[in-house]
């Protein structure tokens, strides 16, 4: 809710909330020591219906051909390579859709005939990795970057 991931409205007439789970995880150390427990709060997008709660998909995927490609000018020619990992990637992209998710436990509101209108993508959502790409796109054109050919 810090994050306006999300905001508490009525359900309008005629539409469905999705549904949600959460998705525990342990992460381990090398050593097997728990290092840390995860959460995840993951929208049931196989309730989605196309053309109601969203509208197009996507799925940005790398050929292995490129990255080999890639990798072999940077050695040749002596460049720089950076990584970059987004912390809770989805959560950054905005939902141009109008999506109502249940409320999920832990996050009740006394009312509860409210549903969750979401403002940002969460995992599971259909249209979740289209709208995190727009949003990666657009910020590197915005640094100056320019898409390859």
């Amino acid at each position: 809710m810090n994050n306006k991931t999300w905001d508490l409205v009525s359900l309008p007439p005629n539409r469905k909330a999705v549904g949600f789970k959460w998705v525990f995880r342990v992460k381990e150390s090398a050593d097997g020591t728990v290092n840390k427990y995860k959460a995840r709060l993951v929208a049931k997008g196989f309730h989605q219906v196309a053309g109601s709660n969203f509208n197009e998909t996507f799925s940005p995927v790398i050929i292995p051909v490129t990255v080999r490609l890639i990798l072999t000018l940077a050695l040749t020619n002596k460049w720089e390579l950076f990584q970059l990992d987004v912390n809770n990637a989805f959560l950054n992209g905005f939902l141009e859709e109008t999506i109502y998710m249940q409320q999920p436990p832990g996050f009740e509101n006394p009312n509860t005939s409210l549903v969750c209108k979401l403002n940002k993508a969460l995992y599971g959502l259909k249209q979740a990795p289209r709208q995190w790409f727009d949003r990666l796109k657009s910020t590197l054109l915005h640094l100056g970057f320019f898409a390859s050919k």
